[in-house]
């Protein structure tokens, strides 16, 4: 049960927020609570110790900080700053939190570059008549990073300390 939890709630959460991001420009807080309470109830089953565990909610807690200052600053969405430390907790401090966040800056600076160009493009004029492209459309808008948070923690999942116990689990059956 605890392995199928983990299989389908980080994943679904990574892909609500991508999409959710994309439509609409926010990131519901219940991706982030439940991405918490999913990491809290899972860890203690698959074989994580307290200072193990502690040690992810630390780390959590760090990037929290730090988005919380960069939203403070205007630099980040609250959205964004909330799903990157939920998300943050599920890879605790070291090289898969690292590879995270290594791959949303490069998703993250692919995805702007590409909105910049959509939007200084007369492409922007036509299609940004359509609904759901009309705040990607709008050079007042941000950018709906969400969509490179979530990518990057779909392609990064797999190196996550419960990713991985589940990918070992899966291939021990």
């Amino acid at each position: 049960m605890i392995i199928a939890a983990i299989l389908v709630i980080f994943p679904f959460c990574m892909a609500y927020a991508a999409v959710s991001d994309l439509l609409s420009m926010t990131i519901a807080n219940r991706v982030s609570v439940l991405l918490v309470a999913t990491f809290a109830v899972a860890a203690p089953f698959a074989g994580l110790d307290w200072a193990t565990i502690g040690t992810h909610f630390a780390t959590a807690g760090g990037v929290l900080a730090v988005t919380f200052v960069l939203f403070a600053l205007g630099t980040m969405g609250g959205g964004d700053a909330k799903l990157l430390a939920s998300t943050s907790l599920w890879f605790g401090f070291g090289m898969p939190l690292l590879e995270y966040m290594l791959t949303s800056a490069i998703l993250g600076g692919a995805l702007t570059m590409a909105i910049l160009f959509y939007r200084n493009s007369a492409i922007a004029v036509y299609s940004g008549h359509v609904s759901f492209l009309q705040k990607i459309a709008n050079n007042d808008e941000g950018i709906p990073y969400g969509i490179a948070l979530g990518a990057s923690g779909l392609i990064t999942f797999p190196n996550s300390i419960l990713g991985g116990w589940v990918l070992e689990q899966l291939g021990s059956i």
